[in-house]
């Protein structure tokens, strides 16, 4: 099915951001998964700061521009804002899985 903003945002495919690694006190937990359907409509749960650290990467992520990751290209791995706080893993999946899949 198009996407209801148009044939150009068809290009890119939605998100989804995981905590692979917890280094303090967060709300978050190892294994926690985050699902956008474009980077414009961001997940709920996921907090501020880790939206704001997202945020830069996230249409280059949608677009499949590739990452600095060696041998991972399509795997961002982006730490929060927090010293004492998680390493996300952020990826292009092939469809969502939240009660927002178009």
């Amino acid at each position: 099915m198009a996407h209801p903003n148009g044939p150009a945002w068809d290009a890119a495919g939605p998100l989804s951001v995981r905590v692979i690694e917890k280094t303090g006190r967060c709300r978050h937990e190892v294994g926690d998964v985050f699902e956008y359907r474009d980077p414009y409509a961001p997940p709920e749960g996921l907090c501020a700061a880790a939206l704001g650290a997202l945020q830069p990467y996230l249409w280059r992520s949608a677009l499949g521009f590739p990452s600095w990751e060696a041998g991972e290209p399509e795997t961002y791995r982006i730490h929060c804002p927090s010293r004492t706080g998680i390493v996300l893993e952020l990826n292009r999946t092939a469809a969502c899985t939240t009660d927002t899949d178009l």
